[in-house]
């Protein structure tokens, strides 16, 4: 009885001298042998992160274009709101492989997020919406990983997929292979899309970052259309498939 008072008294002279550290003890629950300190906070602190991972020039075969492709994001740990966009500008001012989409998300696992909202494909052709849902994380071996499934109003389908990965020469010097591919359910001939494998865009671009959020890079990249798109593609004096040459800047915050 004597410790037991004891520790009371003791109890309440901590709390006295630390009430916002008494508070916190309080809300993380009574103790157990699973948790012997009490069940940990959430930590429910809003962050806000941004990625532009490709702000580059293309040159080589083919006329040149400016591409972009970058997401942001707003929230905790547990809650976040995405957008994510991409697109190519071509010399003559024309946008191509515009996509516009707005998520949310919540992991599913200690390396996946579970994603779900609206595509638009935004560019010079005319536009479509989608409903959208797909995974991002991380794999084995430090793959990044984003794969989506897209649903329109009229009932057609399509799949994105996108694989990247940073291989550390030195501290500053990455080199980063990257890979994505669409699929689509129908001939889109509005959008110059064909059904099946529509197309690929790879490329392997080496970065040296000055800092860990600013970097300049350098690199090649394949730009494949197949099939149907591929047939769209020439019938409006586009080339299928060609080797190009990028530089370009990247950053994130």
């Amino acid at each position: 009885m004597r410790k037991a008072a004891a520790a009371l008294a003791l109890l309440g002279t901590f709390a006295a001298a630390h009430p916002v550290a008494a508070q916190t003890m309080g809300a993380m629950g009574p103790p157990s042998e699973a948790a012997p300190y009490g069940s940990p906070v959430g930590d429910e602190r809003v962050y806000v992160h941004g990625l532009l991972d490709q702000f580059e020039v293309r040159t080589g075969e083919g006329p040149g274009a400016l591409r972009w492709d970058g997401e942001a994001w707003i929230g905790t740990d547990s809650d976040r709101l995405w957008l994510k966009a991409e697109g190519q500008r071509d010399a003559q001012g024309q946008v191509s492989d515009g996509r516009l989409e707005a998520l949310y998300s919540r992991p599913i696992s200690p390396y996946f997020d579970a994603q779900a909202g609206v595509r638009y494909d935004l560019d010079s052709l005319p536009g479509r919406t989608w409903a959208a849902f797909g995974v991002e994380g991380l794999a084995p071996y430090f793959f990044t990983v984003d794969a989506a499934g897209y649903v329109s109003g009229d009932g057609r389908l399509a799949a994105r997929a996108m694989v990247s990965h940073d291989l550390l020469l030195t501290q500053r010097l990455i080199l980063s292979p990257e890979a994505e591919v669409n699929l689509y359910s129908r001939d889109d001939p509005r959008r110059r899309i064909g059904s099946g494998l529509s197309d690929l865009d790879a490329g392997l671009r080496l970065r040296y970052e000055i800092t860990r959020k600013f970097a300049p890079y350098l690199g090649v990249v394949y730009e494949g259309r197949f099939g149907r798109t591929a047939d769209f593609a020439h019938a409006a004096g586009e080339q299928a498939d060609a080797v190009k040459f990028t530089v370009g800047l990247r950053g994130w915050f």
